[in-house]
This record gives structure tokens, C-alpha cells and sequence, in this order.
């Protein structure tokens, strides 16, 4: 099944022995990473880090993300991370941590040629803002955080229709579902017509239940339930 999949799928993490591991899948194009990954993979060096994910993973599309949040920072950041190999895209969140739109700078860093992967996203409007902000020729990344909308309760189908319908206008851009929750996450952003999705590991690896049928999985179930039992030395009588 994972032979049919034409939206390109990224792995999500920093953990550089699962990117080992995941990059074992043909269908894995692409690395993102964000600060809370980092943090808890317990990387201590983040130009250490980095250096040695573009030079084992050469041939992917890779992401690293800028952890400033004044913009003068941001942007030394974003030109060191861009030095670090031509397959880098460095994110920038949409807004900082006070609310401020990063549109100006999302422009001014996509006129020096940095291809940027412009991250935090969960309103068309802000969609809409990143598209208007980059340069003509470029190549960019608008990753949506469909996930963390659908944790709030409410139905980010629209949004995504939205997004896919706003980005499909500008060359220059690629819509990436981000905050995967679940396999069926992967089929449905295909059918929607998303370009990318960013997958955990953990995730990556349930993509072999794809294609199981329902008596398949009732009986996985107790199957891993008796040897759960087993293990566990577990009486009722």
C-alpha cells in the first residue's frame, strides 16, 4: 500500500537513530524537526545536531527550525541554518511569541533566496499571509497544524480545503500537514490534495497495519492481549 502513496511523506522527530531507521522506508522524503522535538530527544548541541543530520540525510528535504523570537534573531539564525546545505529549509513560525505576524520577515528572508518552511499555522488568513510573503522563483513550505486544530474539537476539514484551494495558486509554495495524529491523517491529506506530511516514527511504523482487514485486527488484539497476559503473571482464578 505504501507503494501508492503520491503525497510525499516527512518524517517528524530528532532523534537521529530513528532517522536511521525510518529512512529505511522508500516512501520517507523529508525530516522536520521544532524545538520540543529536540528538547525531548535531549539534544545538547543544536549546529552539532544539525551538521550531522545534513550530512547523513544529503538527499532529503530537511527542516530546522529558528529558536529566536526577536527578528534581527531570527534572521542571523535563519542565514546560519540556510549555510548549512542547499536541501535546508528553515522554519519560521507565522507569529512570535507575542502574537506579532513574521510576514515581514518571511519576506525579507524569501528575496535572499532561503527556502523557508513557515511553521505554527492554524488560520486561512495566516495561510494566505505566508503565500503573499514569498518571493517569485522560490521554493517554500506551508505547514499546517491540522492536529493540534482537531485537538481543540473542532473540524479542520474546511481549513485544510481552504489551504490546499489558497496554495494551489502559488508556485512557489507546498502545503504540508502538520501534528499527525493517526495513519488515516496520511490517506486523508492525499485525498484532499496536500502536498507533504511531516509522520512520527511511531506512526511510520503502524503504516504496516494498511490493508488488514477488521477480523485481522480484532484478532491482533487478543492475540497481543494472551501474550501481554503471559508475560505479566497475571491470575483471575
Amino acid at each position: 500500500m505504501t507503494n501508492s502513496l503520491k503525497i510525499k511523506v516527512y518524517s517528524d522527530g530528532a532523534d537521529i537513530d530513528d532517522m536511521r531507521e525510518v529512512a529505511k522506508n522508500k516512501f520517507v522524503s523529508g525530516f522536520t524537526t521544532n524545538p520540543s522535538l529536540m528538547k525531548k530527544a535531549g539534544i545538547t548541541d543544536y549546529m552539532t545536531f544539525a551538521k550531522k543530520v545534513v550530512s547523513e540525510f544529503s538527499h532529503y528535504s530537511i527542516s530546522f527550525e529558528v529558536f529566536s523570537n526577536d527578528q534581527s534573531g531570527m534572521l542571523k539564525e535563519a542565514e546560519l541554518l540556510h549555510s548549512l546545505g542547499k536541501n535546508v529549509y528553515v522554519k519560521i513560525p507565522i507569529i512570535t511569541t507575542d502574537g506579532k505576524s513574521t510576514a515581514s520577515l518571511i519576506k525579507q528572508l524569501s528575496e535572499k533566496g532561503i527556502s523557508l518552511n513557515v511553521t505554527a499555522i492554524a488560520t486561512i488568513d495566516q495561510v494566505k499571509e505566508a503565500v503573499a510573503a514569498f518571493a517569485p522563483g522560490t521554493t517554500n513550505i506551508v505547514s499546517i497544524f491540522v492536529g493540534r486544530v482537531a485537538d481543540t474539537g473542532a473540524d479542520p476539514t474546511e481549513f485544510v480545503q481552504q489551504s490546499v484551494d489558497v496554495v494551489k495558486k502559488h508556485p512557489e509554495a507546498n502545503l504540508l500537514w502538520a501534528s499527525t495524529r493517526e495513519v488515516l491523517n496520511i490517506f486523508q491529506a492525499q485525498k484532499m490534495g496536500v502536498d507533504i506530511i511531516t509522520v512520527p516514527p511511531t506512526i511510520i511504523k503502524k503504516l504496516t497495519n494498511v490493508g488488514k482487514t477488521a477480523q485481522q485486527v480484532s484478532l491482533d488484539t487478543v492475540l497481543g492481549f494472551e501474550r501481554d497476559i503471559k508475560a505479566s503473571g497475571l491470575k483471575i482464578l
